[in-house]
């Protein structure tokens, strides 16, 4: 009913892909041929047939990731633990790991994923717990962690950044806290509710200011971790072990 994928390949180097599944199958007293059919067929839905006969030892960082997520479902286990599985992978194999993970779900299995990366807990899980010192601190979708934090921010880019000075009373008439300055060209402010993007189209368009960067967005779920853990953004302490997330087949399409 579980499989488990550690947070590095745990596959055997010396054997092919193929070897490799089917020794896992085996192993869950599966007999020869069907071990031997479940591993095609996982080699098929993670595309590393052309290199089932290749020893392991060939595969890439990313294939190797692969095949170990493949062996971990030779069972059809209802319920799959990830234990940060793109450590260390460059953004293409991120993106390949991210979308097996949504294939599973598709499939019905129920993820639980420990990950570092507040990015990919929100890119990929319907439900996120924050654990902060042992203790769980909040538990809720992406989207309700954000809200928790607090309402939207709006946020502004001029063409020319010498209007910022004129822009920066358009957003304090819309802003429930001071005006922020991210960065030199930009302005931002937390607001109340949806209309203000309206408002501030509507002022902008009133005083003639050309903008490259309109945005309203709920917090980052980074922002929301600093507020939920106490920490500020350049405290690492204790950052990598701090959020689980699960993924299921119930509210994918939202995740």
């Amino acid at each position: 009913m579980i499989g488990l994928t550690g947070q590095y390949a745990s596959v055997d180097e010396e054997l092919s892909g193929i070897e490799n599944l089917v020794l896992i199958g085996r192993l869950l007293h599966l007999g020869s041929r069907a071990a031997r059919t479940r591993g095609e067929e996982l080699l098929r839905e993670f595309d590393l047939t052309d290199a089932a006969k290749r020893q392991v030892k060939t595969y890439s960082g990313g294939m190797r990731r692969r095949l170990d997520l493949a062996a971990s479902l030779i069972g059809r286990p209802e319920i799959v633990y990830l234990d940060e599985p793109t450590t260390g992978l460059d953004p293409a194999k991120r993106d390949d790991v991210w979308e097996m993970v949504r294939t599973l779900t598709r499939l019905g299995t129920t993820v639980l994923l420990t990950t570092q990366y507040l990015e990919e807990a929100d890119a990929l899980a319907n439900e996120i717990t924050v654990i902060d010192h042992g203790r769980v601190i909040a538990h809720d979708t992406p989207q309700g962690l954000k809200r928790q934090v607090g309402g939207q921010t709006l946020e502004v880019r001029p063409v020319d950044p010498a209007d910022i000075e004129r822009v920066r009373p358009l957003l304090a008439r819309l802003g429930t806290r001071e005006v922020e300055q991210p960065a030199p060209d930009q302005l931002a402010v937390p607001v109340a509710d949806d209309g203000a993007l309206t408002a501030i189209v509507s002022a902008l368009a009133t005083e003639r200011i050309a903008v490259s960067e309109l945005a309203l967005r709920l917090p980052s779920l980074d922002e929301a971790f600093y507020a939920l853990t106490g920490q500020r953004a350049s405290d690492e302490t204790d950052a990598g072990d701090r959020t689980g997330t699960r993924t299921d087949d119930k509210e994918e399409e939202a995740a």
